[in-house]
């Protein structure tokens, strides 16, 4: 491989930015975030001052464009389905089926930008340590498998938490329940979604912020993941709150549910809206 990289950072056993020697003397530095997303790694010449942008080429950027806007389009209107659906039993009629119908279709939106986020890291270009300070692209894939990458974790776990919300949308669905029938089918896979949620997000800011805590507000992709992070916090207090008391058959808060619901949704519109200018 080369010359061995100079410094590798990260938390635990992901690498989230790698900076290794070129074989003329430079150096390239590379960032997870950056390079899946812009599909660029920065080269610096030697004895240069400031680096320059070296992109992926044609066929690795519209890739990442194409998934973007699908990814960003799919989590603007499940999130704006999500927050309509809320207004509605906060507001509105509060019909169950109603509800429960508007949640159904924008859980199948949140489906969408799950995987479709899972489809941008598993084709997104990748780094050659050693190399000549350029990215490849690889052939097409539907799936991979590489939990030791942050970015695969943190998409996969958010396209997991949108499958556990399905299925607690679906039993949404069902009439005649027992209250524990309730909590156990509707309420219980919606905590285990949120929790997912915030896991994925940690993982995010774990790549974006290379294992540090961090603030970053001249960062767009910081932003995203601040963004969706608020979101998923909102949901969780949410989902606390939609809990039904066996003593008394009624929701905790059944006003904190639906605003939780509410703004949470809406931020995730926002970071769908920020991530369409995330792109190479």
């Amino acid at each position: 491989m080369g010359q061995p990289e100079q410094r590798a950072e990260g938390a635990g056993p992901f690498t989230t930015r790698l900076t290794w020697h070129l074989p003329d003397g430079g150096s390239a530095l590379w960032e997870s975030r950056i390079a899946r997303r812009r599909g660029v790694v920065a080269v610096r010449a030697p004895g240069a001052a400031d680096s320059r942008t070296v992109r992926a080429d044609a066929v690795a950027i519209g890739r990442l464009r194409r998934l973007n806007v699908i990814a960003a389009v799919a989590f603007i209107v499940g999130g704006a389905l999500f927050a309509a659906g809320a207004a509605i039993a906060q507001f509105g009629s509060g019909d169950a089926t109603e509800c429960a119908s508007i949640y159904f279709v924008g859980g199948l939106f949140f489906n969408t930008g799950g995987y479709i986020s899972l489809l941008q890291v598993i084709n997104s270009p990748r780094h050659v340590a050693g190399g000549q300070g350029r990215l490849v692209t690889r052939g097409w894939r539907w799936w991979s498998y590489e939990p030791m990458r942050v970015d695969w974790l943190s998409t996969f776990v958010l396209f997991a938490g949108t499958l556990v919300f399905a299925v607690s949308l679906l039993d949404s669905f069902l009439r005649g329940l027992s209250v524990q029938q309730v909590n156990r089918l509707i309420w219980a896979p919606d905590m285990v979604g949120c929790l997912l949620f915030l896991v994925s997000g940690h993982l995010g800011f774990v790549e974006i912020c290379h294992g540090e805590l961090c603030v970053h507000p001249h960062s767009l992709g910081w932003w995203i993941v601040a963004v969706n992070q608020l979101g998923s916090v909102l949901f969780m207090v949410a989902a606390l709150a939609a809990f039904t008391r066996p003593a008394t058959d009624t929701l905790i808060a059944a006003g904190i549910a639906n605003w939780g619901t509410l703004i949470g949704a809406l931020c995730f519109s926002l970071g769908g809206l920020l991530q369409l200018y995330e792109h190479p």
